[in-house]
Parts: structure tokens; sequence; C-alpha cells
């Protein structure tokens, strides 16, 4: 059986597409948001497959990227060397190796390097908003537009 994800839109209606034929077919979404978000889907060609509903607000995209973090927040010291995993409009989702002092709800400043043809480097204030071992959820705190280059990053 093939598993597929569909991003859920704002307006918490998805597309569904058959992997066999092509098939399209718009759901309402909001009644799995608290409930399953894996559907099983019988198309009209009788091909049976997967969905994975996704209900972020933004598209995240999976990445491999060096980077360097430090503890900004008051009482926090410390710093190191990160994995960026993937990254969305909205933060940074990374992994650090060895131990580490981050915590929920820090601000940490953020230097890493786009893999673009520009070998753009970008400087981000970001907020913790989930610390799970070694994996680490992030939310931008830049309050000025997104940046150009994530931008046309995130679209390629």
């Amino acid at each position: 059986m093939t598993l597929s994800k569909v991003h859920v839109r704002a307006n918490n209606s998805a597309t569904l597409i058959c992997p066999a034929c092509g098939a399209i077919k718009h759901i309402a979404a909001e009644r799995f948001l608290h409930s399953r978000h894996t559907l099983t889907v019988r198309c009209r060609c009788q091909q049976v497959f997967t969905v994975l509903l996704d209900f972020r607000r933004h598209y995240r995209k999976q990445t491999s990227l060096p980077g360097t973090y430090e503890i900004l927040s008051e009482g926090g010291v410390g710093g190191g060397i990160i994995h960026i995993n993937n990254i969305s409009r909205g933060g940074v989702g990374f992994t650090v190796s060895g131990m580490h002092r981050i915590e929920k709800d820090q601000v940490l400043h953020l230097e890493f390097q786009l893999n673009d043809k520009k070998k753009t480097a970008l400087k981000k204030r970001v907020q913790v908003k989930s610390v799970l071992q070694n994996a680490i959820g992030c939310q931008f705190m830049d309050a000025d537009p997104m940046e150009r280059a994530l931008g046309f990053f995130l679209q390629s």
C-alpha cells in the first residue's frame, strides 16, 4: 500500500491524488484535526492507498545543513554544532550531537548556510518549542519579513 503526505490548507481542505490513476478528490479535513491523521482511501479505480494529513501551517522542507547555536536566554550558557534536518517559513528542526543545555522556551541564535547557488548565510533568533532528547524544534522570532533567499530555498 502506498503512503503519500498531503498538506491541509488553512481552510481545512485537502486534495487527494490517486497514485494509480491520478484521480483527484477534495476532502474536508477538519474532522480529522483532533483524531487520526492517517487515512486509508479507496479510489474509484479500486486502488487502495494511505494518506498522511499534514496540518502544519507552513510547508516543511527536509534538509541536511550544518550550523551552530548559542543560547541567548538569561541564565542559559552554551552553544555548539547542530545539524538542521528541516526548515519552513515559521521555524526549523535540528539535532544536537552530544550533551546540551537547551530547554523549552529558551531563545537561541542560529547560524547556518543554505545549500543554494549563492551559499546564503543566515543568522536567526529562534524560540525553542520542543526538546526531545537531541531533537530540537524552534520557531523563528524575527519580526522582519522572511528573507528572500529562504523563500526561494523553500520553493526549490
